[in-house]
């Protein structure tokens, strides 16, 4: 029995993506992989309805966090100082990369199970008129936690910074906020989370006007460079080709089955029939609903039952779910509704914990 995945990505796949990976060889230099090339570019324009006029797409040949390292080493300019939010791994790890590319920074560190202070971050933006750019994390997978974005993007309109959004696990599923006017210059995310694809292909959306100030710190990760290639039909490296397919077949079944809205509600009902089934056996959810993505659940562990005897019981019934990161890793596990899942299998998932925390 092949398990289904429950994990932050990869995702269980529809058949209708994974018959598109058995598509002919392509060159990555001939018109038929630019079409290729085209078509996702729009497409992920597509998904939130951006102007192309105002937004553009860089495609790369990574994973998620391939594309915020492109991102935040692209897009703070030499003069520009970042000021990076942490409340779990994720910012952590964005701060690694402004401190290895020594782009000027200050960081502020959030409680890993706390939500982003407000107030801290009004104080560090009006204590130090330096800061061009704030970097954050949409959906801080170390806990199911959707940081207040709204929140955020208004302390940054205000203080007149811009903001550079890790969106890797809730681009395609979660509101996001890309007005016209508004602070948002650039998202990065994945294709092998809520687009339903398959590892390799990356992007970042940025705001054709940050792209006129950008760095180039990066040789293979230049935003700068991908997008104007791109938009030229060419591409500077070789891409990942079959993952070009998935892609492109993934966001066509997003868009069939009625795009990141259906997606959302979709989620948000497996989620909550986890949530409300495990709490029937004393299993608690890590964060209340109103905090947590709809992509995403933590909960803690049963009493008596390591995260290592859970897994291997759910993953002989058919469940891969995924530990606790850091020092939660003897605390939690991360349940995730992404992929081609149905209610009936959430139902299994549901009858498997019966099975082992009853008898």
């Amino acid at each position: 029995m092949t398990p289904l995945l429950l994990n932050p990505g990869p995702v269980t796949l529809s058949e209708r993506v994974r018959r598109s990976l058995l598509q002919p060889d392509l060159c990555h230099r001939e018109s038929e992989f630019f079409a290729l090339q085209d078509e996702a570019r729009a497409r992920l324009l597509d998904v939130y309805q951006l102007d192309p006029a105002e937004w553009s797409v860089a495609l790369l040949t990574g994973s998620g966090t391939a594309a915020v390292e492109s991102m935040i080493a692209s897009l703070v300019p030499e003069n520009g100082k970042l000021l990076v939010l942490e409340n779990g791994v994720y910012g952590e790890r964005i701060s690694q990369m402004a401190s290895q590319y020594r782009i000027a920074h200050e960081v502020l560190r959030g409680d890993w199970m706390a939500p982003l202070d407000l107030e801290q971050i009004a104080a560090a933006l009006k204590a130090d008129e330096g800061i061009t750019h704030v970097a954050a994390i949409h959906h801080e997978t170390t806990t199911g936690r959707l940081n207040d974005l709204p929140g955020l993007s208004a302390l940054c309109q205000a203080h007149g910074v811009r903001l550079l959004l890790d969106g890797v696990s809730s681009f395609g599923a979660e509101a996001i906020g890309f007005s016209l006017d508004g602070p948002l210059d650039a998202v990065a995310a994945t294709a092998n989370k809520c687009l339903h694809g398959v590892p390799g292909v990356a992007f970042t959306l940025v705001r054709r006007r940050a792209l006129a100030e950008a760095a180039s710190r990066v040789f293979y990760l230049d935003l700068g460079r991908l997008v104007r290639l791109q938009e030229q039909r060419n591409t500077p490296f070789t891409p990942a080709v079959h993952a070009c397919y998935a892609l492109v077949e993934a966001l066509r079944e997003l868009a069939d089955e009625g795009g990141w809205q259906a997606r959302h509600a979709r989620y948000a009902a497996l989620a909550e029939q986890v949530r409300v089934g495990l709490a029937q056996y004393g299993i608690d959810s890590v964060l209340p609903v109103a905090a947590s993505s709809v992509v995403l659940r933590a909960y803690r562990l049963p009493p008596g039952v390591t995260y290592a005897q859970l897994h291997d019981a759910l993953k002989a019934s058919g469940f891969v779910i995924y530990a606790g990161q850091g020092g939660l890793s003897a605390e939690l596990f991360r349940v995730s509704t992404m992929g081609a899942l149905q209610a009936a299998d959430m139902a299994r998932l549901l009858a498997a914990f019966a099975s082992l925390l009853l008898h």
